[in-house]
């Protein structure tokens, strides 16, 4: 029996994500017929830390190719991993450490590591007959998080004035995930045509994450402002609150040590003070990277001035030796969860413990270079960790997430748990009530 847990193949190849650039896509092949495919997400705003992802330069794709990801996967990671237990992940993922035997991932990339990593456990889930949230996360694997809506895109991931890069809405007043997320779907459709009233039509183009791109709107206020009348005028009001990923990295100016921010330069106090009127002002519940990937200090200052999650992403970047200097100073209290930003996956499950254990929150985020390949929406119940980002329902490679939920809620049935307002800590709520 032990034998159709035994690797038989491994095949790369290149497809394309959702900007139409290449990425790497992995099939692992089981003894017992079993079959474990995945695709390897792509960030646009990435941070400074992250695992190297490995691309072919020259011409080819405007030198985007993942063609030296594929060969090293074929020719050297397969030939290593045939064979093995599909079962082992923490053996499989020490393997494929060793045969990189860098930090960073820059010897055979990293996102030909994650993609055999995450292979491996669709394989080993597949042969057991089960879903792969459960299988990751156990017999106790049942939150369904709350959607962090992407509606208005700025910064990096869309051509509009707006500095900051997401502008989300939450739907934390919600009873089930599906209701949320017919909810934020309806604040969607509401939002856009608000928006091509106000701001014109071509307010209802959209940016890699799904999210509206109104010309001329040019204040995080202004987004909110808006978002909060389509909220207000379907009588959802006390449903939502507000967040936002400002990405501060790209607009720090390292020279003068000041964020540009509409063309003035702001000092970390500055910023520090923008945000507490901004969140006096609105319902904001989370803001990620408040401020640039190295200020720890500023992190941990303003979790404590603020009040609310303060999400470390180019801050953390999945990775336990940063995240553990964040959770001694106090920076931040949750922590962005993404796979391909450290390489591996017993790597970033070893990091959400890490975080659930010091009381920090996890919300597992896609990247805005998705594919249609749901495993991000199956990690969110495993973890439990009661929060996902992953874009506006609007898009096929995000609505793959939403859709997938929909089912595992189904699936669950009756012992399905709706996060809700305790988003952060419904990991926590949960063990409580057990």
């Amino acid at each position: 029996m032990e034998n159709k847990f035994r690797i038989e193949k491994i095949v790369a190849r290149e497809i394309l994500d959702c900007r139409g650039d290449p990425t790497v896509e992995v099939d692992i092949l089981t003894k017992g017929g079993s079959l474990g495919r995945a695709d390897v997400p792509v960030g646009r705003s990435t941070g400074k830390y992250e695992a190297f992802e490995l691309r072919d330069g020259g011409k080819r794709y405007r030198g985007r190719g993942v063609l030296k990801a594929i060969k090293n996967i074929n020719a050297v990671i397969g030939p290593k991993l045939i064979g093995m237990d599909v079962t082992r992940q923490r053996e499989i993922d020490e393997l494929l450490l060793k045969l990189d035997g860098t930090k960073d991932k820059s010897r055979l990339g990293a996102n030909a590591i994650v993609g055999v990593s995450l292979a491996a456990a669709k394989a080993a889930a597949q042969s057991l007959g089960m879903p792969l949230y459960q299988y990751i996360g156990g017999p106790n694997a049942r939150i369904l998080p709350v959607p962090f809506l992407n509606l208005i895109n700025g910064g990096k991931l869309a051509a509009t004035e707006l500095d900051f890069q997401e502008h989300i809405v939450v739907p934390t007043g919600a009873k089930t995930f599906s209701e949320a997320i017919r909810m934020g779907t309806e604040v969607y459709h509401e939002l856009g045509r608000i928006l091509e009233k106000k701001w014109g039509r071509h307010s209802l183009n959209v940016a890699d994450e799904g999210g509206y791109t109104p010309p001329g709107m040019n204040d995080v206020r202004q987004a909110f402002d808006e978002e909060l009348r389509a909220i207000e005028e379907l009588g959802y009001t006390d449903k939502f609150a507000l967040a936002l990923d400002v990405a501060a990295s790209h607009l720090y100016d390292r020279k003068g040590g000041v964020y540009l921010i509409k063309g003035k330069k702001m000092t970390r106090e500055d910023l520090i003070d923008f945000y507490k009127e901004l969140v006096k002002t609105y319902p904001v519940a989370s803001i990620e990277d408040p401020l640039e990937q190295n200020d720890f200090d500023g992190f941990a200052e303003l979790t404590k001035e603020l009040g609310i999650q303060i999400v470390g992403d180019d801050l953390f970047v999945t990775n336990a030796e940063r995240l553990g200097k964040g959770i001694e100073c106090g920076a931040a209290n949750a922590l962005l969860w993404k796979v391909n930003q450290v390489g591996t996956l017993t790597e970033a499950l070893d990091v959400a413990k890490l975080a659930f254990d010091n009381g920090y929150g996890v919300q597992v985020s896609e990247r805005s270079g998705q594919t249609e390949d749901t495993w991000l929406a199956d990690m969110a119940v495993a973890l439990n960790c009661g929060q996902i980002k992953t874009g506006a329902p609007c898009r096929s490679e995000r609505t793959a997430q939403y859709n997938q939920l929909l089912r595992i809620e189904e699936e669950l049935g009756a012992s399905a748990k709706y996060a809700g307002k305790n988003f952060r800590r419904a990991r926590l709520k949960i063990k409580q009530q057990q």
